[in-house]
């Protein structure tokens, strides 16, 4: 049999009944796949393996203790024979043949009359995979289109929704690279009818949607926001209401000052199914880009994250404490001047990582004292992640006469 003689079909064995020959393990595993497709299954065998009695015994299946007689096939929609005897298998196939009864025989797979590909279940989407008479080369290749649409790099989108609910997911998409999202961020974009698209975050992979998924810009810029918080919650309940899955595609993690809760609360209030997906946060992987961890054995063994806007001056004034500042930029001066009053020492380094993970990332590093007037020297924009402590000395873009001492590294163990 050549694989152009194969019509790929699907069986829909739903209350049908199907007769297992044998009792051995492969009988075992299908009989359990048949099971899991609604079949009522018979085994014939003068004996069986555990799992095929556990069955029978539950009451799954009917396990007759005997050999094959010919009136065995006086009921079944289907037949696989799985004996381990050549001979055996030759005849229950022969005679399903004789009375058009479609029959997989295990023992000759090159003259049977139908294969049982290797299949695997992904949502609502079920991969079959046939190739040749290779068993393992079709799970391999079925194991990679299952990794795939899993990850979201193969569409899982619905196009036959009918009357289908829809259903909102804020999704937090990371500072900016795509190779940072997380497998189930990339899965739900490929299942998204809309998605409503922050300006930041990874924004290349809006052009590797199809073209009939519709995306909404809603995107802020510091001091503009041409799409009100109030307005962003009103479209994501009113395409859900119209039976759409909606992505709301956000940078950094959704709750991480990204108004995520905000947007979650509102779908609630109105009755829209919605889920959260956490992203990696700009406050730890951006300064992570340039070299930067926010916190390290001794040098800093804790951080906190605030905007620009916050007042700062509860926070601890040490070098040792990382102070990570978001949307800090317009407020620098202002900031800094907040940290010195409350104690942090004038000479602790301070970075600010434009761009994060972008092709023309900038890092510029001065102190609490000149930081402000450095990143007006070279015209500093958002967005910026703004990193004050100590952890900035181990960064490769810091100056020498900044950087950390070996001593101050190192710690015992």
């Amino acid at each position: 049999m050549a694989l152009i003689d194969i019509y790929p079909t699907a069986l829909r064995l739903l209350g049908r009944p199907v007769l297992v020959v044998g009792g051995g393990p492969v009988a075992a595993r299908r009989a359990k796949g048949l099971l899991d497709a609604g079949a009522q299954v018979t085994v014939v065998s003068p004996d069986a393996v555990a799992a095929v009695r556990e069955l029978a015994d539950a009451g799954l299946l009917r396990w007759e203790p005997r050999a094959y007689r010919s009136d065995d096939l006086d009921t079944p929609w289907f037949v696989q024979t799985a004996t381990g005897d050549p001979a055996v298998d030759g005849r229950v196939a022969a005679e399903a043949e004789a009375r058009r009864i479609w029959c997989v025989n295990a023992s000759d797979h090159e003259n049977s009359a139908a294969w049982t590909p290797a299949v695997a279940s992904v949502d609502d989407v079920k991969i079959a995979v046939n190739a040749g008479a290779d068993p393992r080369r079709a799970m391999a290749v079925r194991d990679a289109v299952a990794t795939a649409l899993d990850e979201g790099s193969l569409p899982l989108r619905r196009h036959r929704r009918g009357a289908a609910k829809g259903t909102v997911a804020l999704v937090g998409g990371g500072p900016g690279d795509p190779g940072l999202m997380t497998v189930r961020a990339r899965r739900l974009l490929a299942e998204a009818d809309v998605v409503v698209a922050d300006r930041l975050g990874p924004r290349s992979v809006l052009n590797q949607l199809p073209e009939d998924v519709r995306v909404i810009e809603v995107g802020k810029t510091p001091g503009h926001h041409p799409v009100p918080q109030e307005e962003i919650n009103r479209i994501l309940v009113r395409e859900a209401l119209a039976g759409n899955r909606v992505v709301r595609l956000k940078g950094g993690d959704p709750y991480v000052l990204g108004r995520g809760g905000e947007e979650l609360a509102f779908c609630r209030e109105h009755d829209v199914d919605v889920q959260v997906v956490s992203g990696v946060t700009s406050a730890i992987s951006v300064p992570a880009a340039a070299g930067i961890p926010v916190t390290h054995r001794g040098l800093a063994t804790g951080f906190s994250v605030v905007t620009g806007h916050d007042e700062l001056g509860s926070l601890p004034a040490r070098p040792d404490h990382t102070v990570i500042l978001l949307m800090g930029v317009k407020a620098l001066s202002r900031s800094m001047a907040a940290l010195a009053a409350s104690g942090l020492p004038a000479d602790t380094p301070v970075a600010i990582v434009e761009r994060g993970y972008a092709p023309d990332q900038r890092v510029t590093v001065a102190t609490v004292a000149d930081v402000a007037g450095r990143a007006a020297e070279v015209g500093v924009e958002n967005p910026a992640v703004i990193v004050v402590g100590d952890v900035v000395r181990l960064s490769p873009y810091t100056p020498e006469h900044l950087r950390v001492s070996q001593n101050l590294s190192s710690t015992a163990p």
